[in-house]
């Protein structure tokens, strides 16, 4: 069982009470937006205090990749419209008419008309008309959020657009590899301090969760993908932000021998989840850390869950 999953409900849930890195570019191994990674042989997971050994963090295991493309942003608003322009294609928070949105996030006139919210995490509303176009619910646009992840977005419809861009959804493993850029068992991608130089490097949660975000790196809910620095394989926002979906179905147990391209079991309940979103926070959800993990069922979609994809290498 996922502890405190302050970042993650899922549809079960509403049984309901009232840039480019210098070191890629040096290599030019670039698939449109992707970054090749040569693989190898990485310590996986973590055993640190702040884990949560019940999400199945650890124990640290050495795994082995082969190598592969991955985005170097998460997909955009932008993106995805131009899949459902080509496709017609009707996420499933569209088909069940509702998706998850944060309490501080919507309009007054939506939270009145809002009357349903999960039991054990009420900071989440079940909110009619909201989407991956309608982020907050009906009166709500992306209009100015082109270049900010697209949310609302589950596990199934990030499958179509992989599979329509020729892409797929990254294995935990090769997620895991990408995100620490290059370093050995560091908290975050780029160290085991979360600021740098006093500043921040990731949109989470500042203040007292769930009703005061103090903002302080600068947004309340989503950044756009190309916010804050990348990491040393030039991947951005890779913690914070969104939720970003694996292939892989979750478990907390791990084969422990001979790890090459782990796949997870083969089958399961609910599909791994990476990298925290802005909703995190210390006290309560630590999962923006490159160890962390979530996860959800593959039909669910909040407005703090969006993907990148990955490619084959050849």
């Amino acid at each position: 069982m996922v502890n405190k999953a302050c970042c993650a409900v899922n549809r079960t849930n509403k049984n309901i009470k009232l840039a480019t890195s210098e070191k890629a570019a040096e290599l030019n191994l670039y698939k449109e937006d992707m970054i090749y990674l040569e693989g190898g042989s990485f310590l996986m997971g973590t055993d640190d205090q702040e884990g949560f050994p019940e999400d199945g963090e650890g124990p640290v295991r050495e795994v082995h990749v082969d190598p592969f493309y991955i985005d170097a942003y998460a997909v955009t608003n932008k993106e995805f419209a131009q899949f459902i322009e080509s496709t017609g294609y009707m996420t499933e928070a569209e088909k069940f008419g509702w998706s998850f949105v944060f309490h501080l996030l919507v309009s007054e006139n939506v939270k009145r008309q809002t009357t349903q919210v999960p039991q054990q995490t009420p900071w989440w509303l079940v909110v009619n008309e909201a989407s991956w176009k309608q982020p907050e619910g009906p009166d709500s646009t992306i209009i100015n959020r082109m270049n900010h992840p697209v949310v609302h977005i589950s596990w199934n419809d990030a499958v179509h657009y992989c599979n329509w861009k020729k892409k797929r959804l990254p294995t935990e493993a090769e997620w895991e590899y990408a995100a620490r850029g290059g370093y050995e068992q560091k908290k975050y991608p780029w160290g085991n301090q979360l600021k740098q130089d006093g500043k921040h490097q990731c949109n989470i949660w500042q203040g007292h969760f769930p009703n005061e975000n103090k903002a302080e790196d600068g947004y309340i809910g989503t950044a756009p993908v190309d916010a804050y620095s990348p990491n040393g394989y030039g991947l951005y926002n890779v913690v914070g932000n969104v939720w970003e979906w694996c292939s892989d179905w979750f478990s907390p147990i791990h084969e422990l021998n001979s790890i090459s391209n782990p796949t997870g079991p083969i089958k399961g309940h609910s599909k791994v989840t990476k990298g925290g979103s802005y909703l995190c926070h210390q006290s309560y959800c630590n999962r923006y850390r490159v160890a962390g993990r979530s996860a959800n069922t593959p039909d669910s979609s909040t407005g703090n869950l969006g993907f990148r994809c990955a490619a084959n290498a050849n």
